[in-house]
């Protein structure tokens, strides 16, 4: 039986591959909102992501492709919820 997530299209299947905190392969990349040295954040199929390090750089990006490569000392990786209603809602919701 076919595995259900490998047969989705590049740009929604989400991966992360890290190798030696060094080097990060991330596929279902739908848009890159900003980046510096410190930070780069991802919009992917699974929703925002930060990665935060030092001498970040990406190194290879194909969003028809829904890839990105990036190289630098990788600290942290974290991913925000959309928000969930206003203000009122977040807080009494």
């Amino acid at each position: 039986m076919p595995d259900k997530e490998h047969n989705q299209s590049p740009a929604l299947f989400h991966a992360l591959h890290l190798e030696g905190r060094d080097r990060l392969s991330v596929t279902g990349v739908e848009d890159v909102s900003g980046f510096d040295e410190n930070t780069v954040l991802l919009q992917t199929s699974l929703g925002e992501l930060c990665i935060r390090g030092e001498e970040l750089r990406v190194e290879r990006i194909d969003l028809d492709a829904g890839q990105l490569e990036l190289r630098g000392q990788v600290q942290e990786l974290r991913y925000d919820e959309p928000a969930r209603g206003g203000l009122l809602s977040r807080l009494f919701g």
